[in-house]
């Protein structure tokens, strides 16, 4: 694992997470959101591997970090880097991405939004 890797890694909590998701779920748009949820959600699993989950952490961990490449506070662009660097991490780990997680991400979708 990279620096940079682990640093993000450290910065993720499962409450920053929530609370990112919560503020930012609108501006953020439902890709972004949605591949974020699948993540955690694979993360939470305890049959996803270390190597998996330390990749989702440190994704997850840039996700809900104030230090991004670009902004999240910059219209329609804040989020770009956010889901480049989300949409790494599915492809890395997409094998353990279960149909459950894909449920629980949509039906999260679908409380906010609509």
């Amino acid at each position: 694992m990279t620096m940079h890797a682990i640093r993000f890694s450290n910065a993720y909590s499962d409450n920053g997470f929530w609370k990112k998701a919560g503020r930012f779920a609108g501006s953020a748009g439902k890709k972004v959101m949605e591949t974020a949820l699948k993540l955690y959600y694979a993360a939470q699993d305890a049959d996803t591997p270390a190597w998996a989950k330390a990749t989702i952490f440190a994704a997850l961990g840039y996700f809900i970090s104030p230090v991004d490449a670009i902004p999240d506070i910059v219209p329609a662009a804040g989020f770009s880097d956010d889901l480049s660097v989300l949409a790494a991490a599915l492809a890395a780990t997409a094998m353990h991405i279960k149909d459950a997680h894909v449920a629980k991400a949509k039906q999260t979708l679908a409380r906010w939004f609509g």
